[in-house]
C-alpha cells in the first residue's frame, strides 16, 4: 500500500511521462511523421506546459500548428493571444481576441486578455468597457475576479473611490472574501469612506458574528473617524474570536495613545511583543507612554531597546536626550544628542535641545553655536531664537543680543517678545531712554510676555524707570 505522499509522487511521475509521450508525439507531427495525431485538448495542455516551463518558442510552435488543424477553437486562439500579450504584441494580441469574440463569448479569460492589452496601449476607457460588459455576463467566483481586475484597473489610473466601489461589490456578493476584507480596510481609510465602511462591516457582522476580519475593518473605521473607545470596543471583539489577531492590538495601542490611557497601551503593545519578533516602532510607542507617564528611566530603557534594532535612528537618542533633560540630567543628555547628531547633523530639533543643555551647564559660547545652526535650518523658530539671545546675554555679549533681536523681530513676523528682549539689552548697554520707549511698546503689544523679560534678569527691577513703567501699568491693569 503506498502512503499518501508516496501516491502523490507516484501520480506527478505518471503525468509526466504522458506529457513527455505527449511531446514526442507533438515533435513527431511537426516533422511529419505518418499517423501522428493531437486532439484539440492535447494542443491545449502542451501549449500550457511550454508556458509553464517558459518555452516560449514551443509554446508559439505548438498554437500555429494547433490552429492549423482547429482554426476556429476559441481556446486556443485565446492561448494565441495570450502568447502575443507576453511578447507585447499588443494589437496583434486584440485582434485575435475580435476573433475570440466571435466564435466563443463564455470564456473569461477573454475579457481579462482584452482588459490588460487595452490597459497596456493606455486605453484606461476601453478596458474599463470590457470588464463592465463582462460583468453583466457572469456570475459567482467569475463575477468576483472580474471585480477584482477592475478595482485594479482603476487603482492604476487614481480612481480611488470606484476601487472601494468594486471591493463592496465583492463584499455584497461574499462577505467572506478574505481578500476583499483585507483591501477595503485600507482603502476606506485611504479615501476617507469610513462611515460606509461602518455600514458595510455592520451588515456583515450581521450574518457572520464571528467573522474577526469584519471586527478588524470595522474597529479601524472607527479609528479613522476618530471614535477611538468605539474602535477598542470592536478590536476587543476580534480579539476576542481570535487572540493572536497581531494588528488589532497593535491599533488598539494606538487609540489607547489618542486617548490618553497609557497603562492600557503599553498593556496590549506588550501583548505585540509576545506575538511576533521584536520591533522598534513598538518598542518606541511603549517609551513614549512611559514618557507620558513620566516614568523616563523605562521610557529610556523602552527607547534603548527601539534604538538597539534600530541604530540609525537618530530620533530615538534625542527621545533618550529628552528624559534625561526632563530630569535635569544634562551631560548624559548630551552624549545622546551628539550620537543623535553623528547621523544627522543639521536636524533643528537636535540643535536645539543641544544649546539648552549647554546653556543649562553655564557653556553659553557652545549654547550660541546649537542654537545658530537650529536657527540657520529654522529661520522663524522663535523658541530658538529667544535661547539665542539669552545666551549672548548670558555671555555680556548685549551689543550682539540686541542685533540679533532686531533679526529675530524681522524673521519672526514682529514678535513682542523681542522688543522685550531688545529692551533688556539696551537697558545693560546703559540706553535708559530707548530701552523704557521698547518697554513701553512691547507691554502695549502683549503684556502677558513682560515675566519673560524679568525672568532674562531679574535685576533690571532695581531700574527705578523701570518700576515706574511696571507700577503705572499694573495700576491700568495691562500686566
Amino acid at each position: 500500500m503506498f502512503d499518501e505522499e508516496e501516491n502523490d509522487d507516484f501520480n506527478l511521475g505518471e503525468e509526466l511521462e504522458q506529457m513527455q509521450h505527449l511531446v514526442s508525439r507533438f515533435e513527431g507531427l511537426q516533422a511529419g511523421r505518418i499517423g501522428t495525431f493531437l486532439d484539440e485538448e492535447a494542443f491545449e495542455k502542451l501549449i500550457d506546459y511550454f508556458q509553464e516551463n517558459d518555452y516560449t518558442a514551443k509554446a508559439n510552435d505548438a498554437v500555429e500548428l494547433g490552429l492549423q488543424f482547429f482554426p476556429k477553437s476559441a481556446s486556443l486562439l485565446i492561448r494565441k493571444a495570450d502568447l502575443l500579450l507576453v511578447a507585447r504584441k499588443y494589437l496583434d494580441c486584440l485582434a485575435v481576441l475580435e476573433e475570440v469574440e466571435i466564435l466563443d463569448q463564455s470564456d473569461i479569460n477573454l475579457y481579462i486578455l482584452q482588459t490588460d492589452a487595452y490597459l497596456a496601449i493606455d486605453q484606461q476607457e476601453k478596458a474599463v468597457q470590457v470588464l463592465e460588459k463582462a460583468l453583466t455576463m457572469f456570475e459567482g467566483a467569475e463575477k468576483i475576479d472580474l471585480l477584482f481586475e477592475l478595482a485594479d484597473v482603476y487603482d492604476d489610473y487614481e480612481e480611488f473611490d470606484k476601487v472601494f466601489d468594486c471591493l463592496q461589490m465583492v463584499l455584497d456578493a461574499e462577505p467572506t472574501n478574505e481578500e476583499a476584507l483585507y483591501k477595503i480596510c485600507f482603502w476606506a481609510d485611504f479615501t476617507g469612506r469610513n462611515e460606509e465602511s461602518i455600514q458595510l462591516h455592520k451588515n456583515i457582522i450581521e450574518k457572520l458574528p464571528y467573522s474577526e476580519l469584519a471586527w478588524f475593518n470595522l474597529a479601524c473605521a472607527y479609528q479613522g473617524l476618530k471614535l477611538y473607545e468605539k474602535a477598542i470596543d470592536a478590536y476587543e471583539y476580534c480579539i476576542s474570536i481570535d487572540e493572536k489577531f497581531e494588528y488589532a492590538y497593535r491599533n488598539m495601542g494606538d487609540a489607547y495613545i489618542r486617548l490618553r490611557k497609557y497603562k492600557d497601551a503599553i498593556e496590549v503593545l506588550q501583548k505585540v511583543l509576545s506575538l511576533t519578533r521584536p520591533e522598534d516602532v513598538i518598542y518606541e510607542a511603549i517609551g513614549h507612554c512611559f514618557d507620558r507617564m513620566n516614568n523616563y528611566a523605562q521610557a529610556r530603557f523602552h527607547y534603548r531597546k527601539a534604538s538597539h534594532l534600530n541604530p540609525e535612528d537618530s530620533k530615538l537618542n534625542y527621545k533618550i536626550a529628552l528624559t534625561y533633560m526632563q530630569e535635569g540630567q544634562y551631560v548624559p543628555a548630551v552624549k545622546q544628542l551628539e550620537h543623535a547628531m553623528r547621523i544627522h547633523k543639521g536636524n533643528a530639533d537636535y540643535n536645539m535641545a543641544m544649546g539648552e543643555c549647554k546653556l543649562q551647564l553655564e557653556q553659553y559660547e557652545e549654547a550660541v553655536f546649537y542654537f545658530s545652526s537650529a536657527i540657520k535650518h529654522r529661520p522663524k523658530n522663535t523658541a530658538a531664537w529667544e535661547a539665542l539671545i539669552e545666551s549672548l546675554y548670558k555671555l555680556t555679549q548685549f551689543e550682539e543680543a540686541s542685533r540679533q533681536c532686531e533679526r529675530a523681530y524681522l524673521a519672526t513676523d514682529r514678535k513682542p517678545i523681542f522688543i522685550y528682549l531688545q529692551s533688556a539689552c539696551l537697558l545693560q548697554m546703559s540706553q535708559s531712554k530707548q530701552a523704557i520707549l521698547l518697554l513701553e511698546q512691547a507691554i502695549e503689544l502683549a503684556p502677558k510676555l513682560v515675566k519673560k523679560f524679568i525672568d532674562l534678569n531679574p535685576a533690571v527691577l532695581q531700574y527705578g524707570s523701570v518700576v515706574d513703567v511696571l507700577a503705572r501699568y499694573k495700576k491700568n491693569k495691562k500686566i
